[in-house]
């Protein structure tokens, strides 16, 4: 099912005040998932497959490269740990970029925190207000990131306008 995101990705400075924000607003933990996101080579968007102990979806997402709250649209397909799907998009694709993490996954109703320690690149924060499509309007998705990145402390100049695939292809 089609659902649109409000996102922003931004550097961590300090991971315990962002622990302490989501407990005390009673977030709920799901837990901490090594995930495996390999990138393939498409036309339009990006296209990854997540291969986590408790995220496992074929994602195809478009999102502008800019570093405040952005719109993304995405498509998802849940998908079962070990299939051949990504043989398969690897060959008939190709593969653009790997970004192995950590993963701590949070929610507070419609929105999904991250706290990632990416392989290479350091630590980072995510926050994803989400709806499936005509749930809630873009505005309302906005003003509830914009409020998350008051209440955590998320300074501009911690944005980050890219994805974890192309800061690991800066790198190589």
């Amino acid at each position: 099912m089609p659902h649109v995101n409000v996102e922003i990705k931004a550097a961590c400075r300090d991971a315990q005040t962002v622990r302490r924000v989501l407990r005390d607003r009673a977030a709920d933990f799901r837990g901490t998932d090594h995930q495996v996101d390999t990138y393939f080579c498409v036309a339009a968007g990006r296209l990854k497959l997540r291969e986590g102990n408790i995220e496992n979806h074929l994602i195809w997402y478009e999102r502008a490269d800019e570093a405040g709250p952005k719109r993304a649209d995405v498509l998802l397909l849940a998908t079962e740990p070990g299939s051949a799907i990504k043989d398969i998009l690897a060959r008939a694709l190709g593969v653009r970029a790997v970004v192995d993490k950590y993963r701590e996954i949070y929610f507070i109703g419609n929105v999904k925190f991250h706290l990632d320690e990416v392989t290479g690149l350091g630590r980072f924060v995510e926050i994803e207000a989400q709806a499936a499509a005509g749930e809630r309007t873009e505005a309302d998705l906005r003003a509830q990131c914009a409020q998350y990145l008051d209440l955590l402390g998320i300074r501009e100049q911690d944005l980050i306008r890219t994805s974890y695939s192309d800061m690991v292809l800066s790198r190589s």
